[in-house]
């Protein structure tokens, strides 16, 4: 009933299908498939506050990484953040987390130091600055009047 032809093309449009399925996953799941081209860095806050995995690390509003994971240890926030490889992040940068806009997403803005030490993989960040409390700041406006 069905000829070569419709079992070839329909074979040919299956493989396409899964082509374009596994092109999709490794770009839009940002899998890597041949080796990794980012590093990790941490960070210790005292508050993130909104912050989640995911989340974008900015130089000079310049994407540069994101957020991999978040842990609590010794009652502070452990920020580990992956960077991509090339990028220079010298020992004495500090990390603080801020909002885009007035109500928007958190990200970790990474504000570059004058030391010629960079920070290589795993290594950690000393000065931080915690996320502000928009909620605290009008509390405090409020009943401190």
């Amino acid at each position: 009933m069905y000829g070569k032809k419709t079992e070839i093309s329909v074979g040919v449009f299956m493989i396409l299908g899964m082509v374009c399925l596994v092109y999709l996953s490794v770009n839009l799941g940002s899998v890597e498939l041949f080796g990794s081209n980012t590093y990790t860095i941490d960070a210790t806050f005292g508050s993130i506050e909104g912050l989640e995995p995911g989340a974008t690390v900015e130089i000079a509003g310049v994407p540069v990484g994101k957020v991999k994971q978040i842990t609590l240890e010794e009652n502070n926030a452990l920020v580990k953040m992956e960077i991509k490889k090339g990028t220079k992040i010298s020992d004495d940068t500090i990390a603080s987390i801020r909002t885009k806009g007035v109500i928007g997403d958190k990200f970790v803005k990474l504000s570059p130091g004058g030391s010629e030490d960079l920070l290589e993989d795993t290594d950690s960040l000393m000065d931080t600055e915690s996320a502000i409390s928009l909620e605290e700041l009008i509390s405090k406006y409020i009943f401190d009047k």
